[in-house]
């Protein structure tokens, strides 16, 4: 489907560095799919709800190190 947009060409650029994308259409595909993807990641997140994992930061550091 084809869409006339008007973009902010320094915030374009910005994007297509973070993304690694070359070209306006992948950078603007690519911005859209992580948009989803973060949703999505967030959504699962909160329907998995809290875990306690009854550790002290000092372990949890040492886990953090570990992996």
């Amino acid at each position: 489907m084809r869409r006339t947009v008007v973009v902010d060409d320094k915030l374009l650029e910005e994007a297509r560095e973070a993304l690694g994308t070359k070209g306006i259409r992948e950078t603007i595909e690519a911005g859209l799919r992580e948009a989803v993807r973060r949703r999505r990641v967030e959504e699962l997140r909160h329907s998995l709800g809290h875990v306690e994992l009854d550790l002290t930061p000092e372990e949890l550091a040492r886990l953090r190190d570990a992996g």
